[in-house]
């Protein structure tokens, strides 16, 4: 034999690996995970957009899948189911509807029972801002010495805050208008409790029956007492009080005495601050109050004459001092 013929043949066979190391395998495996991912993104945003009432209406679903199989309808909120609640709107507690089907009652509103309970509410309020100008009083030294000559109640139109003069201790100086030191201090005081309040505020000045001589001429008690009034006012803005909250500053003079038996009493001398209620609040602000049906239209405005010499030369009140006042006036 040939040596051709006694060669072995070797035949090699080649393993080919499509894909690398691992294949296309994870190709359909990664594909999966973000399908999957992209889904429960999807259920979290269609949950979080969701109302409340459409999540009540799933769970409803899934928790009685037969339902409206066996009760018919169009859906588990349906109104004609027996169930409470129905309807389109989930929410509901109680079975809806259609308009028509039962006659609505009219929701009566008793106004006279809601005005006595705002009333009786607003009192309640004013009641305790008493009582802390009282504690404010009784905690401050300086002021606890002055607490007989503040009085407090509570009166038809509110809270009232009464600032009187003592025998040797008056408000103000002798004659005037100029407040003393520890006056000051209490309208301050005062001033920055009334902060709390929405209220708004009347303040009146009062003199006793002692009059200037010469007084229906002049300067008189009238004057005294609307320039003690607006005196107090500022001092209530010194200590915080808003501008705003200002509805009223008169001066009464003494038409409205405080010991009417007695008109020359220094407790007549006074300064008296009204925290209004609403009601209260509602008539000062009408001033002059309202026209009457029955009065016909608004009458024209007067024209406005010239004004008369004398009125002119009274226009700015006489200065006078303490020397020319007969008798003193305190």
């Amino acid at each position: 034999m040939s040596e051709d013929t006694q060669r072995p043949i070797i035949v090699k066979r080649v393993k080919k690996h499509a894909g690398g190391h691992h294949g296309g395998a994870w190709k359909i495996a990664y594909a999966d995970f973000v399908t999957a991912m992209m889904a429960f993104f999807l259920l979290m945003w269609l949950l979080g957009s969701a109302s409340k009432g459409e999540l009540n209406g799933i769970a409803e679903y899934f928790q009685t899948p037969l339902k409206v199989a066996l009760m018919g309808g169009s859906g588990s909120g349906d109104s004609s189911s027996l169930v409470k609640g129905g309807g389109q709107d989930l929410t509901r507690t109680e079975g809806q509807m259609k308009k028509g089907e039962i006659r609505e009652e009219k929701r009566v509103i008793n106004l006279k029972a809601a005005e006595a309970e705002m009333a009786r509410q607003e009192k309640v309020k004013l009641r305790d801002l008493k009582q802390r100008i009282e504690r404010a009083i009784q905690d401050n030294p300086a002021l606890r010495q002055y607490s007989n000559q503040m009085l407090l109640d509570i009166t038809t139109e509110g809270l009232r805050i009464q600032i009187v003069d003592e025998y040797n201790r008056p408000m103000f100086s002798s004659g005037s208008a100029q407040l003393q030191p520890y006056s000051r201090e209490i309208l301050r005081e005062i001033g920055k409790a009334l902060n709390d309040m929405p209220n708004r505020l009347s303040i009146s000045g009062h003199t006793d029956a002692l009059a200037y001589s010469g007084g229906n001429k002049g300067y008189s008690n009238w004057e005294l007492s609307a320039d003690r009034a607006n005196a107090a006012r500022r001092e209530l803005l010194g200590g915080g009080l808003g501008e705003t909250r200002m509805l009223r500053v008169v001066g009464l003079s003494s038409a409205v005495l405080f010991d009417a038996a007695n008109p020359l009493n220094p407790i007549n001398r006074r300064i008296s601050i009204i925290v209004m209620n609403k009601k209260t609040e509602e008539s000062a602000s009408k001033d002059g109050g309202t026209l009457e049906s029955e009065a016909g239209p608004q009458a024209a405005p007067v024209a406005a004459a010239e004004e008369p010499a004398a009125e002119k030369s009274a226009e700015k009140p006489e200065v006078r001092s303490e020397t020319d006042a007969a008798p003193i006036k305190h």
